[in-house]
């Protein structure tokens, strides 16, 4: 049988890979337009989540923690810091490196932001009976550590 025909037939759906990244593509598209009433793109919102959880992170840290490279993180910066949402300033370790926080807007942004994303995940995660959800959580965390490791 070749992969065209296994990729249509009966198993088609069940490709777990296939079933993971749609489930994500349907939660980032609504995320999105919960962001856009914040004129927030994905990765200003991840980048601005990230911040809010530090005291300061380089272009290089938040470029590994939202997933993107550090050329892309170096626009969204730029982005943001046009809206006044982070300040940037030499860190006092090494001053070739720009350390980023939130400004005060930026970090009220990000916290109406999430409570509109959280309600977005609860809203999915009350599809579920607790006992499900403890399921869930687990399965996708063991399947995080096998492809970790």
């Amino acid at each position: 049988m070749s992969l065209d025909a296994d990729l249509m037939g009966p198993r088609a759906g069940w490709r777990l890979g296939q079933l993971v990244k749609r489930l994500d593509q349907l939660l980032a598209a609504d995320k999105s337009e919960v962001l856009r009433k914040f004129d927030l793109t994905m990765p200003q919102y991840s980048t601005l989540a990230a911040l809010s959880a530090s005291t300061g992170m380089s272009g290089a840290q938040l470029a590994r923690a939202s997933g993107v490279t550090p050329q892309t993180m170096a626009i969204i910066l730029g982005n943001l810091e046009v809206k006044s949402l982070i300040e940037r300033t030499p860190s006092p370790l090494h001053p070739k490196v720009l350390v980023t926080k939130l400004t005060r807007e930026g970090r009220a942004l990000v916290k109406k932001a999430d409570t509109q994303v959280q309600a977005l995940e609860d809203q999915l995660a009350d599809a579920y009976q607790e006992s499900e959800q403890a399921q869930l959580r687990s399965l996708l965390d063991r399947a995080i550590s096998l492809l970790e490791n």
